[in-house]
Formats: C-alpha cells, structure tokens, sequence
C-alpha cells in the first residue's frame, strides 16, 4: 500500500509540475503577444468635418425660403443683396450635425455602449475569475477618461487598427470598424465629446488563468494581429445611400466579426463559448433560402428567426439597435445579404 500511494504522489508531483510548467509558458507567451507593438499608418482628418459646398448652399436655399419677401416699394435696387448666411456660424452647424450623425452611428450602427458603456464613462466587456478582467475605458472628458489628448490619427489607430497610442495591442474588435470610413469616425468621435463627463477611472486589464492560456494560444483574438495590412487606406466618406449595394456591403462588415468575412457564419471567434454558431447569412440552403425582407426585418426588428423562434445570445439585443436604424439601412443591408454567392456553413 506504501508503495501505491508513493507512486500516485509521485504522479500528483509530476502533473503538477506540468501544469505548472504549462502555466509559466503561458503566462510568458501571452506577456510577449500582448507586448508586441504595431505601427499603422498615420492619418488626419478633421474633427468635425466641414459643412460641404453643397451643405452651405442647400443652408442658404434654407435660410431664403424662411425669410419673408419684402415689399419691392422698400427695397433699394442699388444695394447689395445681402447673404441669407451672414452671421450664421457655419462651425457650429457642422459641429451639430456631425453629432447629430455620430449618436445615429452609435445607437444604430456601431454597438459602443456594449463595452464603454450608455455614457462612455466605461463599461464591463469580460469579468471572470478564469478568464479575467476586461473593462471598457472611459472615453469622456471626466477624470479618468482616456482620450483628452487624442489626435485623429490616435482615434484612427484605436478605432480601426486595435492598436494603442504606445503601439500595443489593444482589446478593441478593430476587425468590425476597419471599413469605418474618416467621416463616420470624425462624427462619432464629434458626438463623444459633447457627452457629459464622467469622472470614473477604469482598471487596466487582468486575465484569469484560462484567459492567460486562451491569449497564450491564440483562442483569444487581437484586431492588431488579424488585420493583414495596417496601411489599407480608408475611405474618406461613407458610400451615399443611393448606392444600394455598395451602402448595405458597408453597412454589414461591422457584422464580419461573428459572422466570418465572406457571411458564411460559424462558431463566434473568442466568443462567449455558451454562444451558438453565427448563422450563415448567404442565401443558400445552409443560411437564408427561402427568406424575405419581411422575415429579416422580424429577426431584426423582433429577434425571431423566419419560423418564429427567439434569437439566442448575442444575437437576441439586437433589436434596440436595429429599431434606431433608418429604413432604408436596413433595406440596404438586406438588399446586399441577399445577393451574396450561397456558401457553406463556416466556409
């Protein structure tokens, strides 16, 4: 009997030292992936975009029709016309209307609050003991918010790269926001900065012993790595709505993230592993056959597949986000989902 359980002892030892030895290597690859650093390209754009020559005269078409006709008895023929403009603070109009469009990108597009939280003063992404600590920063003016001194280009490089101002890897699903035009960035970031202040210090991150072994091995996805060329130039605007299929081709790669890049659905990358499979979105027998835009418009809208079921997690918080798009958004993304070559599951 001794010698039994000097040997099952001696097996206890050896495993854990194994395990020990696995979770040293761990704790050193994951140190080496996440300081490793990027160098995207370096852009400028202005924040907020200026009003367009068309956006001042459409203004200017604005302020004539609202202005009373006066009587031609009063008027001097020989004094100038006077510009329906003057005196309007065409900054301040473009500074409005670009946050204008930046709360309409957050609420309908773009699912910031999810990680930053309803007032960007910080949120909760992850907060496991085995996995870790993941918290989304503040990103308002307040003490403790991040981005006081951020340039355009430190937004670009956060936003669209996943990479930090010192050049580290960030936990930002940068691969969902690539396609994210100078525009549409410049009015989010627009619209931020009109947000309250939040004072409210978030922590950095943490990991747990699996969420160590998981960014150790690679399970756990890093947008600087992924994304296979940080010098792709970006589009300086967004494609205009009348461009049907090239706006809903837009309007859905903020959905490649889960559902793969080509639409053919699969297990979530680094997701929630209680989560299901990301459907397919072609529209073959694997994914959409046989839907319309009125079934897509009640996953949606409702989040109920065509037969009726309830959509699992996390696809089931859809619906805030689809009802705060604009109709023709959501036409638009259907009008491209629909027309994609049929593909296999997780192809």
């Amino acid at each position: 009997m001794k010698r039994v359980l000097k040997f099952l002892g001696g097996l206890v030892l050896v495993v854990v030292v194994l395990l020990g030895g696995g979770f040293v290597w761990a704790k050193s690859a994951a140190a080496s992936r996440l300081g490793k650093t990027y160098t995207p390209h370096k852009v400028d754009f202005p924040i907020p975009f200026p009003l367009t020559e068309a956006e001042i005269e459409a203004l200017r078409a604005e302020k004539v029709a609202a202005t009373p006709v006066p009587d031609p008895a009063l008027v001097d023929p020989a004094a100038p016309t006077p510009d329906p403009l003057a005196g309007v603070d065409l900054a301040a109009v473009a500074q409005e209307r670009a946050a204008e469009r930046g709360k309409h990108l957050v609420l309908a597009r773009y699912a910031c609050v999810e990680c930053h939280g309803a007032d960007f003063g910080g949120g909760t992404m992850i907060d496991d003991p085995a996995i870790g600590t993941l918290l989304g920063p503040n990103l308002t003016t307040g003490k403790g918010g991040v981005t006081a001194t951020y340039t355009a280009g430190d937004w670009d490089r956060i936003v669209r790269h996943g990479v930090k101002p010192d050049g580290h890897p960030a936990p930002m699903p940068s691969v969902d926001f690539f396609r994210m035009s100078d525009r549409e960035l410049s009015d989010i970031v627009t619209y931020i900065r009109t947000l309250p202040p939040v004072d409210k210090t978030v922590g950095p991150v943490s990991l747990g012993p699996v969420g160590t072994v998981l960014v150790a091995t690679g399970e756990l996805l890093l947008s600087a790595e992924e994304l296979p060329d940080h010098a792709a130039p970006h589009q300086a605007e967004p494609p205009d709505p009348s461009a049907v299929a090239a706006f809903g081709e837009h309007l859905a790669q903020p959905c490649t993230g889960c559902h793969r890049p080509d639409f053919s659905g699969g297990p979530v990358p680094g997701g929630d592993p209680s989560w299901p499979p990301a459907a397919n979105l072609t529209p073959g027998p694997d994914g959409l056959a046989g839907w319309t835009m009125e079934d897509f418009e009640r996953a949606m809208l409702e989040a109920k597949s065509k037969s009726g079921v309830a959509l699992r997690p996390p696809m089931d918080g859809i619906r805030p986000y689809a009802a705060a798009m604009k109709a023709e958004e959501r036409a638009a993304l259907w009008t491209y989902l629909s027309a994609l070559p049929a593909k296999a599951d997780g192809t």
